[in-house]
Protein backbone atom coordinates (compact mmCIF):
# COMPACT_ATOMS: atom_id res chain seq x y z
CA UNK A 1 0.00 0.00 0.00
CA UNK A 2 2.63 2.84 1.16
CA UNK A 3 4.41 1.78 -2.32
CA UNK A 4 1.91 2.44 -4.39
CA UNK A 5 1.46 6.07 -2.54
CA UNK A 6 4.82 6.38 -3.33
CA UNK A 7 4.60 5.28 -7.15
CA UNK A 8 1.74 7.27 -7.42
CA UNK A 9 3.09 10.58 -5.77
CA UNK A 10 6.06 10.12 -8.05
CA UNK A 11 3.58 9.83 -10.87
CA UNK A 12 1.89 12.88 -10.53
CA UNK A 13 4.57 15.54 -9.84
CA UNK A 14 5.19 17.66 -13.00
CA UNK A 15 8.33 16.78 -15.26
CA UNK A 16 9.75 19.90 -17.23
CA UNK A 17 13.15 18.50 -18.21
CA UNK A 18 15.47 15.61 -18.13
CA UNK A 19 19.34 15.94 -16.76
CA UNK A 20 22.35 14.04 -17.93
CA UNK A 21 24.17 14.86 -15.20
CA UNK A 22 26.94 11.94 -13.82
CA UNK A 23 26.22 10.05 -17.08
CA UNK A 24 23.14 9.18 -16.02
CA UNK A 25 19.81 10.17 -17.99
CA UNK A 26 17.19 11.22 -14.51
CA UNK A 27 14.13 12.94 -14.87
CA UNK A 28 13.97 16.06 -12.85
CA UNK A 29 11.00 17.17 -11.05
CA UNK A 30 10.14 21.12 -11.86
CA UNK A 31 10.43 22.09 -8.35
CA UNK A 32 14.58 20.75 -8.70
CA UNK A 33 17.11 23.54 -7.67
CA UNK A 34 20.98 22.69 -8.17
CA UNK A 35 22.53 23.86 -5.24
CA UNK A 36 26.09 25.47 -5.98
CA UNK A 37 28.94 23.88 -5.00
CA UNK A 38 31.49 25.97 -2.85
CA UNK A 39 35.20 25.16 -3.55
CA UNK A 40 36.54 26.45 -0.34
CA UNK A 41 39.52 23.46 0.19
CA UNK A 42 43.06 25.00 -0.31
CA UNK A 43 46.16 22.57 -0.40
CA UNK A 44 49.51 24.39 0.38
CA UNK A 45 53.16 22.59 0.11
CA UNK A 46 56.13 23.58 1.65
CA UNK A 47 59.26 21.89 1.67
CA UNK A 48 61.43 21.37 4.86
CA UNK A 49 64.54 21.03 2.94
CA UNK A 50 66.03 24.07 0.52
CA UNK A 51 68.33 21.71 -1.54
CA UNK A 52 67.02 19.96 -4.22
CA UNK A 53 68.09 16.16 -4.68
CA UNK A 54 69.10 15.82 -8.22
CA UNK A 55 67.21 12.99 -10.01
CA UNK A 56 68.57 11.11 -13.27
CA UNK A 57 65.04 10.12 -15.51
CA UNK A 58 67.37 8.20 -17.97
CA UNK A 59 68.57 5.79 -15.28
CA UNK A 60 65.53 4.31 -13.21
CA UNK A 61 67.23 3.04 -9.57
CA UNK A 62 68.59 -0.64 -9.48
CA UNK A 63 66.69 -2.76 -7.22
CA UNK A 64 68.95 -4.47 -4.49
CA UNK A 65 69.41 -8.34 -5.52
CA UNK A 66 70.64 -10.55 -2.99
CA UNK A 67 73.31 -12.51 -4.13
CA UNK A 68 72.92 -15.75 -2.10
CA UNK A 69 72.79 -18.79 -3.48
CA UNK A 70 69.72 -19.77 -0.69
CA UNK A 71 67.52 -16.53 -1.72
CA UNK A 72 68.26 -17.35 -5.26
CA UNK A 73 66.88 -20.72 -4.85
CA UNK A 74 64.35 -20.01 -2.32
CA UNK A 75 60.42 -20.65 -3.02
CA UNK A 76 59.52 -17.21 -3.67
CA UNK A 77 63.37 -16.18 -5.01
CA UNK A 78 64.08 -15.60 -8.97
CA UNK A 79 65.31 -18.63 -10.15
CA UNK A 80 63.01 -21.85 -9.13
CA UNK A 81 60.14 -20.55 -11.43
CA UNK A 82 62.50 -19.10 -14.48
CA UNK A 83 64.48 -22.54 -14.00
CA UNK A 84 61.41 -24.45 -14.63
CA UNK A 85 60.06 -22.59 -17.60
CA UNK A 86 63.19 -22.34 -19.19
CA UNK A 87 63.25 -26.04 -19.03
CA UNK A 88 59.32 -26.71 -20.28
CA UNK A 89 59.83 -24.67 -23.06
CA UNK A 90 62.48 -26.56 -24.36
CA UNK A 91 61.14 -29.67 -23.51
CA UNK A 92 58.03 -28.59 -25.22
CA UNK A 93 59.80 -27.61 -28.68
CA UNK A 94 62.14 -31.03 -28.20
CA UNK A 95 59.29 -33.08 -27.66
CA UNK A 96 57.16 -31.89 -30.54
CA UNK A 97 60.05 -31.64 -32.75
CA UNK A 98 60.86 -35.66 -32.63
CA UNK A 99 56.69 -36.40 -32.55
CA UNK A 100 56.95 -34.53 -35.64
CA UNK A 101 59.78 -35.83 -37.39
CA UNK A 102 60.15 -39.46 -35.41
CA UNK A 103 56.18 -39.80 -34.84
CA UNK A 104 57.10 -41.19 -31.20
CA UNK A 105 55.22 -39.82 -28.40
CA UNK A 106 56.80 -38.23 -25.22
CA UNK A 107 56.55 -41.34 -23.19
CA UNK A 108 58.49 -43.64 -26.10
CA UNK A 109 61.02 -40.45 -26.19
CA UNK A 110 61.84 -40.75 -22.51
CA UNK A 111 62.10 -44.42 -22.61
CA UNK A 112 64.45 -43.94 -25.76
CA UNK A 113 67.52 -42.44 -24.11
CA UNK A 114 65.97 -39.10 -23.29
CA UNK A 115 66.69 -39.26 -19.85
CA UNK A 116 70.65 -38.43 -19.99
CA UNK A 117 69.29 -35.37 -22.85
CA UNK A 118 66.83 -34.39 -19.89
CA UNK A 119 69.25 -34.26 -17.36
CA UNK A 120 72.67 -32.51 -19.58
CA UNK A 121 70.01 -30.07 -20.84
CA UNK A 122 68.91 -29.54 -17.02
CA UNK A 123 71.98 -28.98 -15.67
CA UNK A 124 73.92 -26.64 -18.46
CA UNK A 125 70.61 -24.75 -18.33
CA UNK A 126 70.40 -24.44 -14.21
CA UNK A 127 73.83 -23.09 -14.52
CA UNK A 128 73.64 -20.70 -17.00
CA UNK A 129 70.60 -19.42 -15.20
CA UNK A 130 72.28 -19.54 -12.18
CA UNK A 131 75.48 -17.39 -12.64
CA UNK A 132 73.99 -13.94 -13.81
CA UNK A 133 71.44 -14.24 -10.68
CA UNK A 134 74.88 -14.99 -8.05
CA UNK A 135 76.75 -11.97 -9.89
CA UNK A 136 74.11 -9.87 -8.61
CA UNK A 137 72.22 -8.76 -12.44
CA UNK A 138 68.70 -8.78 -12.03
CA UNK A 139 66.37 -10.06 -14.44
CA UNK A 140 64.35 -6.71 -15.05
CA UNK A 141 67.28 -5.28 -15.72
CA UNK A 142 67.92 -6.98 -19.64
CA UNK A 143 63.90 -6.72 -19.93
CA UNK A 144 63.68 -4.36 -23.61
CA UNK A 145 61.06 -4.46 -26.08
CA UNK A 146 58.65 -7.74 -26.64
CA UNK A 147 61.41 -9.87 -24.81
CA UNK A 148 60.26 -9.18 -21.19
CA UNK A 149 61.08 -10.94 -17.77
CA UNK A 150 56.84 -10.95 -17.45
CA UNK A 151 57.04 -12.26 -21.33
CA UNK A 152 59.57 -15.08 -20.31
CA UNK A 153 57.34 -15.96 -16.96
CA UNK A 154 53.95 -16.64 -18.84
CA UNK A 155 55.53 -17.99 -21.99
CA UNK A 156 57.38 -20.50 -19.40
CA UNK A 157 54.35 -20.85 -17.86
CA UNK A 158 52.11 -22.02 -20.91
CA UNK A 159 55.08 -24.10 -22.01
CA UNK A 160 54.82 -26.19 -18.07
CA UNK A 161 50.86 -26.76 -18.95
CA UNK A 162 51.33 -27.38 -22.19
CA UNK A 163 54.24 -30.24 -21.87
CA UNK A 164 51.26 -31.70 -19.00
CA UNK A 165 48.71 -31.43 -21.47
CA UNK A 166 50.44 -33.05 -24.48
CA UNK A 167 52.07 -36.02 -21.98
CA UNK A 168 48.35 -36.72 -20.64
CA UNK A 169 46.48 -36.15 -24.17
CA UNK A 170 49.11 -38.91 -24.92
CA UNK A 171 48.39 -40.77 -22.52
CA UNK A 172 44.61 -41.09 -23.07
CA UNK A 173 45.00 -41.43 -26.69
CA UNK A 174 47.13 -44.20 -26.59
CA UNK A 175 49.62 -42.90 -29.60
CA UNK A 176 51.51 -40.04 -30.77
CA UNK A 177 49.56 -36.42 -30.81
CA UNK A 178 50.80 -35.71 -34.39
Amino acid sequence: MATSAVMQSTVTIPLTRVSNRGGFNQIVPSSYVPRPRSATLQVRCMAKNSKKEEVNPALPPSPKVSTNLFDVLAFSGPAPERINGRLAMIGFVAAMAVEASNGQDVFAQISNGGVPWFLGTSVVLTLASLVPLIKGISVQSKSKGIMTSDAEMWNGRFAMLGLVALAFTEYLKGSALV
